[in-house]
């Protein structure tokens, strides 16, 4: 099962924006044919609220409780949370509940270093599976955020990595195809145990800087179908 989440804002308490679900439908879709022949489930969580608002981390509240609705209606089956934005936080934050095995968090929306503030959590990301993918020259969410927390998340968590799409924005549009076949491969390998594409084992594998650092190559589906 993936649960896609949606992106959104800082603070908001209006209905979630139609265009964030429609942004996130091409990954959905990619996912689904990806795993059709396995049996992969892509539902897309409707959040209460478009906004994160502060303490309330409300779309992370909305992916644990339909982690819970996916395990009352399927039994125990694994479950891959794929987000965006401040789907990608809600992803890592929703990480702890007992059905998700692994999480993707594309372009996250983090908040920016605070010595007064409680940093982002990591330790509910141990025992799962962690791939963050961002374009380094997204202008809406910082990079250099992300990999400060797969750095930390990889002290306590091994199988954490990250891919940088050099050039690419915060849409991820520019190499939209190779994304795409990274999540595919990533997605599949974590909830099928399908052995992942060499250059996602070899991030797993290595050591920080590299296997945070880890560049996306253009071509990358190609090579995998070949």
């Amino acid at each position: 099962m993936v649960l896609l989440l949606p992106d959104g804002e800082p603070e908001s308490v209006r209905r979630p924006s139609p265009l964030s679900y429609a942004a996130a439908l091409p990954m959905g879709r990619s996912l689904a044919r990806a795993g059709r022949e396995q049996g992969l489930v892509v539902h897309a969580v409707h959040y209460r609220f478009r906004g994160w608002n502060g303490t309330d981390a409300q779309p992370a509240v909305d992916a644990a409780r339909a982690a819970d609705d996916v395990l009352q209606r399927y039994g125990d089956v694994p479950v891959c949370l794929v987000g965006h934005g401040f789907g990608g936080r809600a992803a890592l934050h929703a990480a702890g509940h007992t059905a998700v095995n692994s999480v993707l968090a594309l372009a996250p929306w983090l908040p920016e270093d605070d010595m007064a503030a409680t940093p982002e959590p990591v330790k509910q990301l141990v025992g799962r599976q962690v791939l963050i993918v961002h374009g380094t020259n997204d202008a809406r969410t910082d990079p250099e955020l992300s990999y400060r927390l797969a750095e930390r998340a990889k002290k306590t968590n091994r199988d954490t990595c990250r891919f940088e799409v050099h050039t690419d924005g915060n849409a991820l549009r520019q190499h939209h195809g190779e994304v795409q076949a990274l999540a595919a491969d990533f997605v599949l390998g974590a909830l099928f145990t399908r052995p992942y594409a060499r250059p996602v084992a070899d991030a797993f594998a290595a050591p920080p800087p590299l296997g945070l650092r880890m560049p996306l190559a253009a071509g990358f589906g190609r090579s995998l179908r070949r």
